[in-house]
């Protein structure tokens, strides 16, 4: 009986391994389990060992690790083969006459328009219910097609929504309707009628088609666009195919909550007449700290794109008053958990004569808002209850806990370091067991007054203890931090010892140090990650799955 000391070891990295040139060891290893498991033929001679972040060893995969690759191989073989049967029957069967026969005879089917028929109005999906009775013509893709003897029933997409279309009678016999594939783009002239109660499908109606013609046909067979995805599809296949991902209902839902989202931020702010600015996004200062900078050559100098747009926005605080931007920021995080990414959208705003109560105010009712414009939206709310049924508003006040009682409650419960030794004040609290204390106490919390020294050189002190910052984290369950933010520096001697004690040169920080010469003001402002507040309020498992094209340490295509 082989042990693990006697099996041979595969190597997979899924930061930088490859599927298509790696060998399995340690130099080249491959991008997935999947493909370790494909090139040994899943014999239990062969040991996986993984890595996942840089700089660390491999490891053993984990028991879940290899069940679901495991799970995907036995899938795939058991797809190969079923295609070699099908082939090898394909060749031994005699060719079905009837059905070429058939397909032939589709050639000679043409339809026609009845030029006698009222003028067709075009409309978007979203707008059929206004037409209805009415002769319409809507263009879209097939989402969805099921053939019967003498009737086609699809279901036409169009992004605006999904509409039922019924072809009957020579329009489901032509050539191009017994070829039809799902995701080809298709015009559709009908009338639109409304269903009984006993029926149903999308919006509570159909097109029944007079005329139609094929405007885009999408491949069949081995590039059919059921062959590229399904629901056992590898992340890693997903990821590549994100542009056709996105097509499917689920993503499409998100990717339209988002931008609902941001409108309801913007509609925050604009409420409170904070302007929108738009702040450069490449720069040649940091502000959270040089090991995250993604530099480049800017026209022979160093630049770098930009952490936050924070620092520009404090300059317009005296043209413009209180501002915000939702632009990207860019983080080289090297990391690939599920709430990091390389470039993400930042909700950032700043606040002139304001306490840190006022602050915290201010970040309260504003994901209180959000929250409440989603839900008073009919498409919204319904998008919403689809994909997380069980969302319940944060209502105010929300939980405020100073970071000394932080340490305290992990103490208390015992949530200690990986050494077995309790946090103390002064030491920077990680993930886990911030997301173990947030996702125990289960309603959101404003975690306030960090040291001064785990925080950044901006943030000013509590008048109250010198030792601790005016700053605060917002935390979510299921999520964990979603916000950060601060009161800023104030007064120009005690910006320059924050420089100081962060190691960083003042000099190009010039236009931001005049800040403080030139009319200081008491002022404050935050950052939120529109990334995690969507991944919070849609319960996604990852903040990839609220992103268009997600970009995080190992991926930046397509």
């Amino acid at each position: 009986m082989l042990t693990e000391t006697t099996k041979s070891l595969i190597y997979v990295c899924e930061i930088s391994g490859s599927d298509d040139s790696g060998d399995g060891t340690t130099s080249k290893p491959f991008k997935t389990p999947l493909k370790a498991l494909e090139f040994t033929k899943n014999s239990d001679s062969f040991s996986i060992k993984v890595r996942k972040v840089v700089g660390e060893d491999f490891a053993d995969i984990s028991g879940a690790g290899l069940k679901k690759a495991k799970k995907t191989y036995d899938i795939n073989l058991k797809k190969a083969q079923k295609a070699q049967e099908a082939a090898a029957a394909a060749v031994a069967a005699p060719p079905v006459l009837d059905d070429a026969q058939k397909l032939e005879e589709s050639k000679k089917v043409v339809i026609k328009q009845d030029l006698s028929l009222p003028e067709a109005a075009k409309i978007k999906i979203r707008d059929a219910t206004d037409y209805r009775g009415k002769r319409v013509v809507v263009s879209g893709w097939v989402h969805r097609n099921r053939a019967q003897k003498n009737m086609s029933f699809l279901i036409l997409r169009d992004g605006t929504g999904y509409l039922q279309t019924v072809l009957t009678g020579n329009l489901c016999k032509t050539y191009d309707a017994l070829t039809l594939t799902i995701e080809s783009t298709i015009k559709v002239f009908g009338t639109l009628k409304e269903l009984p109660a006993d029926k149903t499908a999308p919006g509570g109606h159909e097109l029944v088609a007079d005329y139609w013609e094929v405007l885009g046909k999408a491949p069949g067979d081995v590039d059919a666009f059921t062959n590229k995805l399904n629901t056992e599809s590898d992340p890693s296949v997903l990821l590549d195919q994100r542009h056709l991902v996105i097509r499917g209902e689920t993503a499409s839902k998100v990717l339209k909550m988002r931008a609902f989202v941001l409108r309801a931020f913007r509609e925050y702010f604009d409420k409170r007449a904070v302007v929108e600015v738009s702040p450069p996004l490449m720069v040649q200062t940091q502000v959270e700290g040089g090991s995250t900078l993604f530099a480049f050559d800017y026209y022979g100098e160093q630049a770098y794109l930009t952490q936050s747009s924070q620092l520009y926005l404090e300059t317009c605080l005296p043209a413009l008053g209180d501002v915000y931007c939702l632009a990207e920021s860019f983080r080289a995080e090297k990391s690939h958990t599920r709430r990091h990414l390389s470039q993400y959208t930042h909700c950032e705003a700043e606040l002139a004569f304001i306490t840190f109560d006022d602050l915290l105010d201010f970040i309260e009712n504003m994901i209180v808002y959000v929250v409440e414009a989603v839900q008073k939206d009919p498409e919204a709310s319904a998008a919403l209850k689809e994909l997380n049924p069980d969302f319940v508003a944060p209502k105010k006040p929300f939980r405020r806990m100073n970071y000394a009682d932080a340490i305290k409650w992990l103490s208390d419960n015992k949530v200690y370091k990986d050494d077995g030794t309790p946090y103390e004040f002064g030491e920077d609290i990680p993930e886990k067991p911030e997301r173990i204390m947030t996702d125990t106490i289960n309603e959101p919390i404003l975690l306030c007054r960090f040291p001064a020294e785990i925080k950044s050189f901006y943030m000013k002190r509590d008048p109250k203890d010198t030792r601790l910052t005016e700053s605060v984290d917002v935390l979510m369950p299921n999520v964990g931090e979603i916000v950060g933010g601060s009161m800023r520096i104030s007064d120009l001697q005690e910006l320059f010892e924050g420089y100081k004690r962060e190691g960083i040169d003042p000099t190009p920080y010039y236009w931001f140090t005049d800040q403080r010469k030139y009319g200081t003001s008491e002022h404050g402002g935050f950052g939120l990650g529109i990334e995690r507040f969507l991944a919070w309020i849609l319960n996604r498992f990852s903040v990839r799955e609220v992103c268009l094209y997600p970009r995080f340490m190992g991926r930046c295509q397509p």
